[in-house]
């Protein structure tokens, strides 16, 4: 029988109650399995144990979290105290990046896992997107439906050209996005053009982007297309949405108004 891959997962650190405690998204581990291989949750770890963790996997996968990355680690001092920080997971997932792309190995990196691995090559963060001059809020409302929380935010333009654009199309694309830091300054080597020396990495944004309840099957999509067979994925790709009628602005009111009508209904 072949050996399923084995995906390391750096975990979180959370202090529940009184207690500290590793822990790790469980959509993130389901995703793995749904891709037919086998997650491996690992804790923080020692600098020295980074290459013994190494020569088990097969990729690894950055998560995203509630945590952001210490602004120390691109030279600023933290703005908001209440800015919620995992130093324990940058201690280890820093100098992890580097040593997973000189190997080749395959690196997914989402939300929190990508804005890792810019500071980690060299770039920096805003800490606060929503207080940067001309750009969006991109935080979520947590009180909100998930279906509202993580549905479609804002179109993004891809580079043209590009490796993203010869993998989704022509651009611009709607996708969700659900977070308080983003990217500050790009590090170099995460240009299109200079990637090519890090074969091994993948990112994407709005992963749910055809809809919550295929996310599984996207990423199963994906991480097919990533071992060379992508027929499926492009099929999966040409899906086009219609638009919603009255636009962007009435989009999201006419979700709520509509579940709350179907709630209802469930009530009486």
């Amino acid at each position: 029988m072949k050996q399923k891959p084995v995906v390391l997962v750096p975990a979180c650190n959370r202090m529940i109650g009184q207690h500290p405690f590793h822990i790790v998204g469980r959509k993130y581990i389901d995703a793995i399995r749904l891709a037919d291989c086998v997650p491996l949750v690992v804790p923080s770890i020692a600098d020295d144990e980074i290459d013994v963790m190494l020569d088990l996997a097969d990729g690894v996968l950055l998560t995203g979290s509630p945590s952001n990355v210490h602004p120390s680690r691109f030279g600023e001092a933290v703005r908001d105290t209440e800015l919620p920080l995992d130093v324990e997971r940058d201690n280890w997932t820093l100098p992890l990046i580097p040593r997973v792309l000189q190997r080749g190995v395959p690196l997914f990196a989402i939300c929190r896992g990508f804005q890792e691995t810019n500071v980690a090559l060299g770039g920096s963060l805003h800490q606060a997107v929503h207080e940067v001059p001309q750009h969006r809020d991109h935080r979520g409302a947590n009180d909100a439906p998930v279906e509202v929380r993580y549905g479609f935010a804002h179109t993004v333009n891809v580079e043209p050209g590009g490796t993203l654009e010869q993998i989704i199309g022509a651009s611009p694309v709607e996708v969700n996005s659900v977070h308080g830091q983003g990217v500050g300054r790009l590090a170099d080597v995460m240009h299109d053009s200079k990637a090519q020396q890090f074969q091994s990495v993948y990112y994407l944004q709005g992963f749910s982007g055809h809809g919550l309840a295929l996310t599984g099957l996207a990423g199963k999509l994906v991480a097919e297309a990533i071992d060379g067979n992508a027929s499926r994925f492009d099929t999966f790709a040409r899906i086009r949405h219609r638009p919603f009628p009255g636009g962007r602005l009435l989009r999201t009111p006419a979700l709520v108004a509509g579940m709350a009508y179907y709630r209802l209904k469930d009530l009486l």
